[in-house]
């Protein structure tokens, strides 16, 4: 099989990055975040964190990924040798991020089969936090193993090896182009229904009624920009990686407001759907929404459920159309988040896409093991918040000095606006990226830091140890292995 790294059309690209954004970080992690940030308060830090980061530092990773057309690393090794750890940083994180995803669409598959006869039973509140997950908050629980989930995720990396190790446009490319139109339209049928469910009204109010008090909280910003940054991808190299799969003729400047645009439209409007189930839920049981969900980033495991449990026999033929566009769309965004480093690997070390997607799928799928344990969900939640609010968090504002700085962001200006239909790139946006952007993010990373330090718990902050060891550790090993690519010390820039 022949390693052919480019895409076969704009759409394709377009496509995949609209995929590697919209799936299970809008369905499941967006309403926890807003649920859990105050509803209507969170608007403002959210829109501030699109316009400030989001926009901006998306065109930045596109223009410099599309000026090199190489891995991530090798370009940052181009830019200035000493800093090839950066390169090696981020890739390594996603990675990262790869593996507890796997859980989480574990779980999803879980769910596509009790859809068929509605297995989560008259509580899934209940069924999801004590019957599948069996939920302890003590690190003792990593002895305890639950096979159902181990087997649903290692189903799930069987389809992503199948897939990923396959060229660029006949696995990725064309499954991106089938399952994101899909995944709107299924998504759009369950929302509509949702409106109209009794009750719809009181989730509503919650969602629109802010709490402006939070505003002077740090985490909340945090949680703002951590899942922009989740959501688009931002800083994860993913952007980068796909931009270097692109051809000459691409716009890359209304490519990025039209991904933004369709991922902030899709997570808001399932935001809206999963508020309306938690209204109604609320005025079934007369419970508070803010006392509803005890597992947050079971969200989508608790509400959606729920209202299939009032569907009738409707239930049967939405609720299995639902968990699996689901879980497709899910693919759409695991695959992205392994294309990183991937690449990286393959061009340093000459490995084939092949060999390099089945070694690192049978890695990640070893690793994710721990996820299939009744600690399982109280470890994501801990490694989900060192990664997006900490690691990647810290990634970007290196980036941006990297890029914008070192590289000199300008210098891409004149080829992004000549093929730009839209907005034009100026003196704006290089003091967004050189200035604004940096300082705000260190700004907001340092509080989150302290906050860690001061409210984390303490097996928290043993977490977070752990994963700065390993992180520290892989990035090292990468960037001292001796590259078998020829090519890998060339420093000529393709300006």
């Amino acid at each position: 099989m022949s390693d052919k790294n480019e895409w076969g059309s704009n759409l394709s690209f377009v496509l995949a990055m609209v995929g590697s954004a919209v799936g299970l970080g809008n369905i499941w992690r967006y309403p926890y975040v807003l649920y859990s940030n105050g509803g209507g308060a969170f608007y403002i830090p959210y829109i501030v964190a699109i316009l400030l980061m989001g926009v901006p530092f998306l065109i930045l990773e596109y223009g410099v990924g599309y000026n090199f057309k190489s891995s991530f690393p090798k370009a940052i090794r181009k830019i200035h040798a000493n800093y090839e750890f950066l390169g090696w940083l981020l890739p390594v994180s996603v990675f990262i991020i790869m593996i507890y995803y796997s859980c989480i669409l574990g779980w999803d598959g879980i769910y596509v089969i009790l859809s068929f006869f509605k297995g989560w039973g008259a509580d899934p509140n209940t069924f999801f936090a004590a019957t599948l997950l069996q939920s302890s908050e003590s690190a003792t629980g990593l002895a305890s193993f639950i096979p159902i989930i181990a087997i649903a995720m290692l189903i799930s990396w069987a389809i992503v090896w199948f897939i990923s190790h396959k060229d660029l446009e006949e696995g990725l490319g064309r499954v991106s182009r089938i399952l994101v139109p899909l995944l709107f339209v299924i998504m759009i049928v369950i929302v509509a229904f949702s409106l109209t469910l009794p009750g719809a009204m009181i989730g509503l109010n919650e969602l629109f009624s802010p709490n402006w008090s939070l505003l002077l909280d740090f985490n909340i910003w945090m949680a703002a920009f951590g899942q922009i940054i989740f959501s688009l991808s931002l800083g994860m190299s993913i952007a980068f990686t796909y931009a270097s799969y692109t051809g000459e003729e691409g716009d890359l400047i209304t490519n990025t407001l039209s991904i933004a645009f369709a991922n902030c439209a899709f997570e808001n409007f399932c935001a809206l759907g999963v508020f309306s189930i938690l209204g109604y839920m609320s005025l079934q049981s007369g419970t508070a929404v803010a006392d509803l969900v005890t597992q947050g980033t079971g969200l989508v495991f608790v509400a959606y459920p729920t209202v299939l449990n009032v569907l009738g026999q409707y239930a049967y033929i939405i609720g299995p159309l639902f968990f699996i566009t689901v879980y497709l769309a899910g693919l759409t965004s695991i695959l992205s988040t392994i294309e990183p480093l991937s690449f990286s690997i393959q061009n340093k070390f000459t490995w084939s896409r092949k060999k390099t997607m089945t070694v690192l799928c049978l890695i990640g799928a070893a690793l994710s093991m721990m996820y299939a344990t009744a600690y399982g969900g109280t470890l994501l939640g801990y490694v989900d918040a060192y990664i997006n609010q900490i690691a990647i968090l810290f990634g970007v504002i290196l980036e941006c000095i990297v890029f914008a700085w070192i590289f000199k962001c300008e210098s891409i200006i004149p080829v992004l606006n000549e093929r730009s239909r839209t907005i034009k790139l100026g003196k704006w946006w290089t003091v967004i990226v050189k200035y604004i952007l940096p300082l705000f993010i260190t700004v907001v990373w340092i509080g989150g830091v302290i906050d860690v330090i001061n409210d984390g718990s303490a097996d928290q902050l043993i977490v977070f140890g752990i994963l700065t060891v390993i992180l520290l550790g892989l990035t090292a090993v990468f960037t001292k292995l001796k590259a078998t690519n020829e090519d890998w010390d060339e420093t000529k820039h393709r300006l």
